[in-house]
């Protein structure tokens, strides 16, 4: 009589749990579901952790803040991110200083339109505990730049505004499978400067992290998602200068079923966030 009351309890449970609603499921580089915690502990054993997001998803945001929050109570942190330019780091500086308060950071940086619902929360997190926020994006206009007139077009700047730039020359291979995909994606429309551009983000928030790396700290850097996934982009670039060190990958997809990772997603990242398709979006 004991077992069958079991067996009834266990299979209640399973009838219960498969008509809970769920949100996000996280996977690890072969489709095997892990828990948050396994992948907390994982980026705290690294030196850099690439946080691929997708822009407009709430979830995603939340997740970010929340594991840098709890990576905080562990480890010291160097935060950064594609959203905030080269070029603002003074400004980015001033506001974690509290030298200059939101307003005037708004009006004297090129901030996201969802800066404020997305980044700002983070931002604020690496003021209140004095972590340092890096600004690694190449400024977008030179990324415009190299679109229109190609990589070799950046030596003719002005030596003040190539310190906002990884250094010339920027080393570019147009065969790596992620540049390749861009050519393929935009179909008609590609040019061979376009992938170029996404390469000269790339280098520049490699570059900007290899220069602050420090030891005993995590660098946690937020990116979309492909400029990291498959182990590319960013991460090719600061393995270039930087090559032992201790890179975690997170890239985020969006599913419509998040029990299972879809087949293209293996091996995107170390972990991979499977999103609800359905998921508020933030802009």
């Amino acid at each position: 009589m004991k077992f069958y009351s079991l067996l009834a309890a266990f299979f209640l449970f399973a009838f219960t749990a498969a008509q809970d609603k769920q949100g996000y499921q996280i996977f690890n580089k072969e489709g095997k579901s892990v828990t948050y915690k396994k992948m907390l502990n994982a980026t705290g054993d690294a030196e850099v952790v690439f946080f691929g997001e997708l822009h407009d998803n709430s979830l995603i945001h939340w997740l970010q803040l929340e594991l840098t929050k709890d990576l905080g109570e562990k480890h010291n942190l160097l935060l950064g991110a594609e959203m905030i330019e080269a070029d603002n780091q003074k400004q980015l500086d001033q506001y974690l200083k509290g030298e200059i308060d939101q307003k005037v950071f708004d009006s004297t940086a090129r901030l996201w339109p969802n800066h404020k619902t997305d980044y700002k929360p983070l931002v604020d997190y690496a003021k209140e505990k004095h972590f340092p926020f890096i600004a690694t994006n190449v400024p977008r206009r030179y990324a415009r730049q190299v679109n229109k007139q190609g990589l070799e077009s950046l030596n003719s700047l002005p030596a003040e505004e190539k310190k906002w730039i990884a250094p010339l020359p920027i080393e570019y291979d147009a065969n790596l499978p992620g540049y390749i995909g861009m050519m393929k994606m935009m179909g008609d429309h590609a040019t061979p400067n376009m992938p170029k551009a996404q390469a000269i983000k790339d280098a520049t928030m490699g570059y900007f992290i290899a220069e602050n790396l420090k030891p005993d700290t995590v660098f946690i850097h937020y990116n979309g998602t492909y400029h990291s996934n498959n182990f590319e982009g960013i991460n090719w670039y600061l393995k270039k200068t930087k090559p032992q060190v201790k890179i975690i990958t997170i890239a985020a997809v969006s599913q419509k079923d998040v029990s299972k990772l879809d087949k293209e997603s293996l091996n995107l990242a170390d972990f991979i966030i499977v999103v609800d398709e359905d998921m508020t979006k933030t802009q």
